[in-house]
């Protein structure tokens, strides 16, 4: 059903999910992209679809738990309502409740786990919206959908994602399935994102670098304990300076998805500063030298450490435009080494024009035991290829525990 021919601001992605003839409609995404405005926008209209063509009952408003009205979506609707001139002349709006001028529909505000049998048994219910959907069990879900059984009834499912293994994402998002539209959308797609969240996504970005992925671009959230560098770095603006040891480069190449990724750090009183990254999927060899120091200006005078595993691309990069690009070696337990001596500094601190590499220290994880759910020594093979580079740059400074030296087999 497309919302309405009436202009409504509401981002485009989330506008295009409406206008698909799905029944479940689910928008998940970080804070700030305007879904759960959309969501109440969407049950509105809703409304106001059904009294004009002669139906009666409830569009139902609701959460896993519900204990009061104050912890409901009823507000959210009202300002979606109001904020909209010509839907609110087809809307009586009280203290309490809400409901077409004709009192044909009206919004019932319930919580699934305990509410929604008491609801059933009073009520037709019409259409759906579910906030806050991440925590609603199987459970609830089995028993919600079958009450909602009119002819071309829809359900809008609203989420910041936290589990793959939530019931939620694997009811809804884990497979394509052709009446369920999906759509992620954060902060970025929202053109009405407002200054005042701005502000706090750039607070979290620089203190809260551990849930800033899930928090603002709704990435599944990480587990503290198994992220490898947990409480060691931050994100935060710097200029490097003169007494500063460094520049150190390094390169990882990429391979089929994974992207060409360099940075650019320093060292100073035991801290690590990154300060430029240059990384992107399906890069050309030929490309290269030109899209590196197109964002390193100064990488062609220092040496370049790379990995080892290309050195025909090593022998190129020298012949064009980086020519004191050298391999870098790697020895059984040379990540662990690497990484314990990122870990032996006191902080690490990250640019914010380097977002690439603060995603991949915030996800870069120990394996956990499928079974137990126990951390393990073994590092995941994910959200490394920055932190390879980074690795690579510090060669001269990385020994381990085997008593090796970086660098040499």
């Amino acid at each position: 059903m497309a919302l309405t021919t009436q202009k409504i601001d509401i981002p485009r992605p989330i506008a295009q999910n409406f206008a698909s003839p799905a029944r479940f409609h689910v928008l998940k995404g970080g804070r700030g992209s305007g879904k759960t405005r959309a969501a109440a926008i969407w049950a509105a209209i809703r409304a106001k679809h059904h009294a004009e063509h002669g139906r009666s009952g409830v569009i139902l408003a609701g959460r896993e738990h519900l204990n009061s009205l104050e912890e409901s979506s009823l507000e959210e609707i009202k300002q979606a309502i109001q904020g909209l001139p010509w839907l609110a002349q087809d809307f009586d709006i009280g203290e309490k409740y809400i409901r077409t001028a004709d009192r044909r529909v009206s919004f019932a505000f319930a919580g699934l786990r305990h509410n929604l049998d008491s609801l059933k048994s009073k009520a037709r219910i019409l259409d759906a919206w579910i906030e806050e959907a991440e925590n609603v069990s199987e459970t609830a879900w089995l028993k919600l959908i079958p009450t909602i059984r009119e002819e071309g009834s829809q359900l809008a499912i609203t989420y910041n994602p936290e589990s793959p293994d939530s019931a939620t994402h694997r009811r809804f998002a884990a497979s394509p399935d052709p009446d369920i539209c999906v759509t992620h959308i954060n902060y970025d797609g929202n053109p009405w994102f407002p200054d005042v969240l701005e502000a706090e996504r750039l607070r979290d970005q620089r203190n809260r670098p551990d849930t800033y992925d899930h928090v603002w671009l709704g990435a599944f959230l990480t587990m503290t304990d198994a992220q490898v560098f947990a409480n060691k770095f931050e994100v935060a603006d710097f200029e490097p300076q003169a007494v500063w040891d460094g520049p150190y480069f390094g390169l990882d190449f990429g391979f089929a998805q994974d992207p060409t990724a360099a940075v650019e750090c320093y060292i100073y009183n035991n801290c690590l500063y990154i300060r430029r990254e240059a990384g992107k999927v399906g890069l050309e060899l030929d490309d290269t030298p030109a899209f590196i120091t197109g964002r390193m200006p100064t990488i062609s005078l220092h040496t370049v450490r790379a990995d080892s595993a290309r050195p025909e691309s090593i022998s190129y990069l020298q012949r064009h435009g980086i020519p004191s690009i050298a391999s870098v070696k790697k020895w059984p337990g040379s990540i662990e080494d690497g990484v314990a001596f990122i870990k032996s500094l006191d902080r690490v601190i990250i640019h914010p024009d380097c977002q690439e590499t603060a995603r991949e220290f915030r996800l870069y994880a120990y394996k956990t035991d499928r079974l137990s759910g126990d951390i393990m020594p073994k590092i995941v093979d994910a959200n490394n290829h920055y932190i390879d580079a980074l690795r690579y740059a510090l060669q001269p400074m990385i020994g381990g525990a085997s008593g090796t030296i970086f660098g040499v087999l």
